[in-house]
């Protein structure tokens, strides 16, 4: 067929050749529109942007592409479904929604007609492959009891003394302290990342890349998580996918650099594998519990295994320091409840002698909610989408085709003063505790869908407030954390695979003056390091 077409064009005048081609494209703008027109008339639950014939509402999304989540959450507040739906040339057809119903009925009442979806996994698919946050159906059914061993009680508790323990007193604490002392500024942001790429190598890989070591060289392996992660966000924001995917078949550009960023990370975890099963045939070596030893010791496969881990350092090193540097920014604003978080962990510590300390940050509710608050306002994953297998219809009504894009959206839910109340704007941690403020009130997780929910919530959950209490408490039990130069504007939230602060978040160092037996504070120092590496 393909050299039939050769000759006639071969042999086809170019005027009959340049006719043909309008044809088909005039025939295909024809379709387009009739599509949009069928659309319009019959769709009556729609509510979003503005519509053009054919390019649909390519030009407001163009001019608000810098600020996309803000006008996603004007869209959906003045919805009265909060619901939105987007069709623009280039981009399949798109429904929004922060309507919690609407949630529920697609994480959990019609769980099967959501899944992640072709489209979804294209984007991730060269940097994931087949692992869990990629996966859908029986593969993920599978890599999902595989995982769920890794977040046991025992291996959280193990997590906390092994783990956090010297990441924290060993690196953290140090790195601020001299930077108390020396009157530096730094930049959470960075250091967060930093930290926890060492924790989750750490607990996923069994190796330790030093990565918050000033003293130590760059890691290599971080800097293309780093890249390749970055390019695979803007994958998903592409004005047009089909220009990403032609780089990406001629291997240029951004294309190319993250290529070189896969088969980097690909290769750098198939050798740890490699390695460790030699060590296992020739006896060498002491018992790994890491996840990668598990794999292997389970008898899977090296492609299973290397994914399976690929997705889990991903997962482990981005969304707990995104949530951390969005909770220092916001806890540095509000010295009372800054307070209060000391006077909890300070408090905890006194009380907590003979309990261990996983239990101990259990019980620091407080924190919890504000840690709950911040992801409120600022969620490590701004939206998530699924891709629907066949044509539904929402609670709200909202009209869904088969092959369609669905968005929930935790950052405009957040700011719904339907979900919230009116004071929704305000870092307020107590509408996350009962009356009394000992206990957490009981939120749907529907309503705050940071973790999902449903069959795919979050297996780490737990783990991720175990280390950002640990990280939190310990921080600013010690320091004083305010942005460098006074500056007042807010920072700008960038929507990569997780929420990034544009520019990082430079902050001074102050130390924090202890609190007394009455509550009130008393001088400290940042030269006590080895006091705070030892307590």
């Amino acid at each position: 067929m393909a050299s039939s077409f050769s000759v006639l064009t071969f042999f086809l005048p170019p005027s009959l050749l340049l006719f043909m081609f309008f044809f088909s494209f005039f025939l295909i703008l024809r379709v387009f529109v009739a599509r949009f027109i069928w659309s319009n008339g019959r769709c009556f639950t729609c509510h979003g942007p503005e519509m053009h014939p054919f390019i649909g509402c390519l030009i407001p999304f163009y001019r608000n592409r810098r600020r996309l989540l803000d006008w996603f959450t004007e869209l959906l507040a003045a919805s009265p479904t909060q619901t939105i739906v987007l069709e623009r040339l280039g981009a399949r057809r798109t429904v929004v929604t922060a309507n919690a119903d609407n949630v529920e009925y697609m994480l959990k009442t019609n769980f099967d007609n959501y899944p992640k979806g072709k489209p979804f996994t294209d984007i991730l698919g060269d940097l994931l492959g087949c692992g869990i946050f990629n996966a859908d159906g029986e593969l993920w059914h599978t890599q999902r009891k595989l995982a769920s061993h890794e977040f046991t009680t025992r291996s959280l508790r193990e997590f906390v003394v092994k783990t956090l323990d010297a990441e924290t007193n060993e690196r953290l604490l140090p790195i601020l302290s001299s930077a108390c002392k020396d009157r530096r500024t730094v930049d959470m942001q960075d250091l967060l990342r930093r930290f926890a790429f060492d924790t989750v190598c750490k607990v996923a890989l069994g190796t330790d890349p030093g990565f918050l070591d000033p003293s130590l060289p760059m890691s290599d392996l971080a800097a293309a998580f780093e890249v390749a992660s970055g390019i695979c966000a803007r994958r998903g924001a592409a004005l047009v996918s089909a220009v990403w995917k032609v780089k990406r078949t001629l291997g240029v550009g951004s294309e190319g650099r993250l290529r070189a960023s896969v088969r980097l990370i690909h290769e750098s975890v198939m050798g740890l594998i490699r390695r460790r099963k030699e060590e296992a045939a020739a006896g060498k070596g002491a018992e790994r519990s890491d996840l990668l030893s598990r794999l292997i010791s389970g008898g899977h496969s090296d492609e299973v295994i290397r994914d399976m881990v690929i997705s889990f350092v991903m997962a482990g090193r981005d969304t707990t320091s995104a949530a951390l540097t969005w909770f220092f920014w916001l806890i540095s604003r509000q010295p009372e409840i800054e307070r209060e978080v000391v006077r909890e962990a300070a408090d905890r510590a006194d009380r907590g002698q003979g309990l261990d300390r996983y239990q101990e940050l259990k019980e620091m509710k407080f924190l919890e909610a504000c840690l709950c608050e911040s992801m409120r306002l600022y969620p490590p994953v701004a939206w998530d989408s699924k891709h629907a297998a066949r044509d539904d219809v929402l609670p709200d009504g909202t009209e869904v085709r088969r092959g369609d894009r669905v968005t929930y959206f935790p950052y405009g839910m957040g700011r719904m003063e339907r979900l919230w109340g009116k004071d929704w704007m305000e870092f307020e941690p107590r509408r996350w505790l009962e009356a009394e403020g000992r206990e957490l009130a009981r939120v749907s997780a529907y309503k705050f869908a940071v973790f999902q929910a449903g069959p795919r919530v979050c297996l780490g959950k737990e783990m991720a407030f175990v280390q950002m209490k640990y990280i939190a408490a310990a921080v600013l039990r010690h320091f004083e954390l305010r942005r460098a130069g006074g500056e007042q504007r807010p920072p700008v939230l960038v929507p990569l695979l997780t929420a990034h602060m544009a520019g990082g978040l430079k902050m001074v160092v102050r130390e924090r003056r202890e609190l007394d037996s009455t509550g009130r504070l008393r001088g400290g120092g940042c030269d006590r390091l080895e006091t705070i590496v030892n307590s």
